[in-house]
């Protein structure tokens, strides 16, 4: 089976509209929906689930969803653009894809950009759901 993890970002009050229509849009890969909770703002949650690829979409991706890789040792969720910016700030503003990353120094984090530059949302598990 082939996978992608995604992340979809909500607020509490509208989880459970957001899991429906995870649940409605996707075949989840391992019928688990992980719910982080930004540990700053405890209303802003965020969805993490792997999706079986090969099954495809069915209908609107749900809205602030976004593709994301996974370090497992430090539970350190992030874009490649996201490596690449902490890479450049490590490194003296080169990107290499051979330069080691501190892993720890991100353990439980969302690793994210925007217009600002580097987003880094500590979390911690509000709930697992099982589909």
């Amino acid at each position: 089976m082939e996978t992608q993890l995604l992340v979809t970002f909500t607020k509490l009050n509208k989880l459970s509209n957001t899991t429906l229509e995870i649940k409605s849009c996707y075949t989840l890969a391992f019928n688990k929906i992980y719910v982080l909770e930004n540990a700053i703002d405890s209303k802003e949650l965020i969805c993490s689930y792997n999706i079986d690829v090969k099954a495809g979409v069915n209908g609107d991706i749900p809205l602030n969803t976004i593709s994301v890789h996974r370090k497992k040792d430090t539970n350190t969720i992030y874009t490649i653009n996201a490596l690449n910016y902490v890479i450049a700030l490590l490194n003296d503003g080169q990107v290499d894809n051979k330069f080691p990353v501190p892993w720890e120094n991100y353990k439980n984090m969302i690793l994210v950009t925007n217009t600002d530059g580097l987003k880094k949302i500590e979390t911690k598990i509000h709930s697992v759901i099982t589909v």
